[in-house]
């Protein structure tokens, strides 16, 4: 699966959902999955390391991209895992190889014991209590 696959909307957008001024902190912090308030203290720290490129640079940025709500975009991926994959990609894939080796025991283990004489033992025992 590619990664167009995965994220068709990977766009960068001004967030409606977490605007203080113009939303770009939040845009940002959306797009590189970085922390809301990290990015929004490094922008003032830019600012005030060069106040006239960082206006120039913020005030751009709020005329030429467009402000989007990621409610809209994708309602059913949950934020958390976007947000991790882009931070650290091999780790998050690890985790969720874990968890369906893990999911993949367990479902080993239901499958043996319905296939088992003692299931059939225990549905019938069930059977009799009733």
């Amino acid at each position: 699966m590619t990664q167009s696959a995965t994220f068709p909307n990977r766009r960068f957008y001004r967030s409606s959902d977490s605007r203080v001024l113009g939303g770009v902190c939040g845009g940002l912090a959306e797009y590189f999955g970085f922390n809301l308030k990290v990015t929004r203290i490094l922008a003032v720290i830019g600012f005030f390391m060069n106040p006239p490129l960082g206006v120039l640079a913020y005030l751009a940025i709020v005329i030429l991209v467009p402000a989007h709500s990621t409610s809209v975009l994708e309602p059913r991926v949950d934020k958390n895992f976007r947000k991790a994959l882009r931070s650290s990609p091999a780790q998050t894939m690890s985790d969720v190889r874990r968890r369906f080796s893990s999911l993949d025991r367990r479902l080993a283990g239901l499958e043996k014991y319905v296939t088992s004489s003692r299931y059939q033992l225990d549905r019938e025992f069930r059977e009799l209590e009733h």
